[in-house]
């Protein structure tokens, strides 16, 4: 399933500048509403960091350029029972207080991705729109603005899964907020999120949700499976298990590649260092475990930085075997000098 593709890419980068418009909305889904948990909403104009950081953060890669750009943060009880809700609350309890951690509170960052790639500017997610405005989220197109990109500037945007924290910034007033951008999307996810299996039971909030924010945009859909390329540079890898067609990303430029693993692993402690702890919004428990192994083991072993969506802000950096899984660590100097 996981493999390594070899493609070619095109040269030049395109920058933009200006005004953005507010990202979309739709109502809240139960999934989306567990993983943004209600808090009071920070002023639009600070930094979701509490300023510690900036909200978007620019990182040269070869010829390409990532800007990792939060949407919000959202803090909450757990991480028990959101993770490892199969180990005994104490278990991950004692694992936080490991790694100088809170025991029942945690913090869950939503980071979407913009690349600059030849002459295409991609986005990978779109955050929570308006829906999470009332609780911190929705700030992507309004942080866009300040990175210097306008939400029509976009060219293509990549949806890795369809839950609602990745599509809810799709649509704004019932109109596309990236107006002139084609969609790229799994097969295998669409089809089960607009399905009748997934419009009962617990998926049918988020299923209301694409049929609100994801279908309407069907016309401009391109759909995909392991191996395609969503532009030269840019290739998709099937990781299921978080849902039934999550989706991957190898970003190649020259002799450099990096990985956008999506929600493969959701918190940088609980998730990589136990990658067999159960995750909450994981809907195919097993399979999601068997695939962080199986993306984690690769990252690992090749060295491979990889971004994470909800990996601590800007998200980027390594995964290193320790024990049973892996240890998060977070991206310094490695591409400012040559080794």
């Amino acid at each position: 399933m996981i493999k390594k593709p070899a493609t070619d890419r095109r040269s030049a980068l395109k920058l933009a500048a200006a005004a953005a418009a507010l990202a979309a909305g739709a109502v809240s889904t139960s999934r989306a509403g567990a993983q943004a948990q209600k808090t009071a909403a920070p002023d639009e104009d600070e930094s979701p960091n509490k300023g510690r950081s900036p909200n978007f953060q620019k990182i040269p890669f070869g010829d390409a350029r990532l800007t990792v750009i939060s949407d919000g943060i959202r803090e909450g009880e757990g991480p028990h029972p959101t993770f490892g809700a199969n180990q005994p609350a104490e278990a991950v309890a004692a694992l936080m207080r490991e790694n100088y951690l809170p025991e029942t509170r945690f913090s869950n960052g939503f980071n979407p991705v913009l690349i600059e790639l030849g002459d295409q500017l991609i986005l990978i997610d779109t955050g929570m729109g308006a829906m999470g405005r009332e609780n911190g989220m929705g700030r992507l197109t309004r942080r866009m603005q300040r990175a210097g990109h306008k939400p029509e500037d976009v060219d293509v945007v990549v949806l890795t899964h369809l839950h609602g924290d990745h599509i809810g910034g799709l649509m704004e007033d019932g109109q596309p907020a990236f107006p002139n951008a084609r969609y790229v999307v799994g097969k295998a996810e669409y089809d089960f999120w607009t399905s009748d299996a997934a419009r009962s039971g617990k998926s049918a909030g988020n299923a209301e949700l694409v049929t609100k924010n994801v279908v309407p945009l069907k016309d401009k859909i391109t759909f995909i499976a392991e191996g395609d390329e969503v532009v030269p540079g840019l290739t998709a890898m099937e990781a299921f298990g978080h849902t039934p067609g999550h989706m991957i990303f190898e970003l190649k430029t020259g002799d450099k590649r990096l990985w956008l693993t999506a929600d493969t692993a959701n918190h940088f402690v609980a998730s990589l260092q136990r990658p067999d702890w159960e995750v909450a919004f994981d809907m195919d428990k097993a399979m999601a475990a068997e695939t962080r192994h199986k993306v984690f083991d690769r990252v690992a072993e090749e060295r491979i930085p990889f971004i994470g969506y909800h990996m601590p802000f800007p998200s980027i950096g390594f995964a290193a075997r320790q024990g049973e899984g892996y240890r998060f660590i977070p991206l310094t100097y490695q591409f400012d000098v040559k080794a």
